[in-house]
């Protein structure tokens, strides 16, 4: 049966299940808005009972998170929260945390250099890549109009 791809996509659209968009989105925020909240709790932990300024609380209360984040896809559990939550999960910092994590706990049996070493930023490289372009062509375009104008 040969078909062309104009059918093709009627086709995959017709049985393709549908994606609960309200209920996703609804997840998604809930589980971002804890995420905050318990990074929010932290920086009052740190700046009230550890006596800490609020950027070294803020600073802290970050790499708490990342750490909780890389504890919990290291036993398993981020990937089962992350399929409920979706994006809830993904754009904070506990994402970028998972995305680094994964697959270097997924290659550890490969060993520490071809394993561990060679796929640790598969999926996060590209986003510290253009990430930190974006960043040197904002600074290059930011100097050269501060510069006119000053």
């Amino acid at each position: 049966m040969n078909i062309d791809k104009e059918q093709y996509k009627k086709y995959a659209a017709a049985h393709a299940p549908k994606s609960p968009i309200i209920k996703d989105c609804a997840l998604a925020f809930l589980f971002g808005g804890i995420i905050c909240v318990i990074g929010e709790f932290l920086i009052n932990i740190y700046s009230v009972y550890a006596n800490m300024a609020f950027s070294d609380a803020s600073s802290l209360s970050s790499i708490t998170l990342i750490f909780i984040a890389v504890a919990l896809t290291a036993i398993g559990v981020f990937d089962k929260i992350a399929k409920l939550a979706g994006a809830g999960t993904l754009v904070p910092i506990t994402g970028f945390a998972n995305s680094v994590a994964s697959p270097a706990i997924d290659s550890h049996s490969e060993g520490l250099v071809l394993g561990v070493g060679a796929k640790i930023f598969t999926v996060a490289g590209p986003v510290l890549l253009y990430g930190t372009l974006a960043g040197a062509v904002y600074g290059v375009i930011y100097y050269i109009a501060t510069g006119f104008f000053t």
